[in-house]
């Protein structure tokens, strides 16, 4: 799951005095000695020290393609994979003490279209909420062990489907099938879930996990979506909570009351694919080989991993830079699929390559 790194002066810039400056994005190495090299992301008040080998499989397991990534308030790192539907008894959830190290895993049943995934406290406990897609087609709540605690399917109800679709799910895609994707929660202890892949639906659930309205539908216009991925609870200090959707393939964000109302609509980025907050900060994981922090203001502060040189070679890879690990670079990104906060700062990424990949971001300032 690795990569070989350039020729250090092909994306560095050193100072006069032997150290490093990062720009916008791009990786500096900070070395303090001959034993100490670190990877660095960003300036300012917003810089981050680069683990990309920070999640290690025991050798029974294998990396199936990365998809999620959540964290507990203990600490604990929890990454589920697509997972390979012929390998029924592999686990595709796997968890992770807050050092890196292998703790338990689960979630069998989600093989082969493992893929949303979060971590909720309600009231003293903490639940998992995963997604499944392609042929699975279902969402489920679990305990942090792995219980099942209740699990779904395709929301007849909203009269978004086709015949069968929760009954009898076959991997069939369009815009009337159900391939959820992600999850919010709501502030009155229901949730918000969005079928990305199928009907471009953000529907919303109350707190039993009853079905309850949903918004979007396929379009370019203001509250419509091509690819409504991942979605997230905006209650950055001084707004009023609303829900953000990466709108993905049109290479947006959008921005919804808590009852599906249109309110703002941003534009510049490439292929958003997840959504997280932490103090003033919006976090959005790109899936074309970058990571957005915005402020409080959405005024973008950095592109994290990624420069013009590496995009690049992104686009120009043959094959494709995910299929070609030993061409992966320290402090550059691939496919960002997911990414989010710990309780410190700290973001974790996970990145939608077959051979897995799990990055730790340490906050330094």
């Amino acid at each position: 799951m690795r990569f070989s790194r350039q020729t250090r002066r092909d994306f560095l810039r050193t100072t006069a005095a032997g150290t490093t400056v990062a720009l916008f994005g791009a990786p500096a190495i900070h070395a303090d000695s001959k034993t100490d090299s670190r990877v660095i992301l960003g300036s300012g008040d917003h810089k981050y020290e680069v683990t990309h080998n920070w999640a290690r499989l025991p050798s029974e397991f294998t990396w199936q393609t990365t998809h999620n990534v959540a964290v507990d308030k203990d600490g604990f790192v929890y990454v589920i994979h697509e997972g390979r539907a012929d390998q029924t008894d592999h686990p595709s959830i796997f968890v992770f003490d807050p050092k890196g190290k292998y703790v338990r895993s689960f979630g069998k049943q989600f093989q082969g279209g493992g893929h949303g995934l979060e971590v909720r406290q309600e009231g003293t406990d903490q639940f998992l909420y995963v997604t499944a897609y392609q042929h699975l087609k279902t969402f489920a709540k679990l305990d942090l062990n792995g219980e099942t605690v209740w699990q779904k399917y395709a929301p007849m109800i909203s009269k978004c489907y086709a015949e069968g679709e929760a009954t009898n799910p076959e991997k069939v895609w369009g815009r009337n099938r159900f391939l959820p994707t992600n999850f919010a929660f709501h502030p009155d202890g229901g949730f918000y879930l969005a079928d990305g892949y199928g009907a471009y639906q953000v529907h919303r659930y109350d707190k039993n996990g009853l079905w309850l309205s949903a918004f979007g539908g396929e379009g370019k216009e203001d509250g419509k979506f091509k690819l409504p991925h991942g979605l997230w609870i905006d209650d950055r200090p001084g707004r009023e909570p609303s829900v953000v959707v990466a709108d993905r393939a049109n290479a947006r964000l959008q921005w919804f009351t808590l009852e599906g109302k249109h309110l703002q609509t941003m534009t510049g980025f490439i292929l958003p694919a997840n959504l997280d907050t932490y103090q003033d900060l919006l976090l959005v994981p790109d899936l074309a080989s970058r990571i957005t922090l915005l402020d409080k203001n959405n005024k973008v502060i950095a592109h994290l991993g990624q420069d013009p040189e590496w995009e690049k070679a992104m686009k120009t890879a043959k094959p494709r830079m995910r299929e070609t690990p030993n061409k992966w670079q320290a402090g550059r990104f691939v496919h960002p699929h997911d990414a989010c906060f710990d309780q410190n700062g700290d973001i974790f990424v996970a990145e939608w390559v077959a051979t897995g990949r799990v990055s730790k971001l340490k906050r330094l300032s």
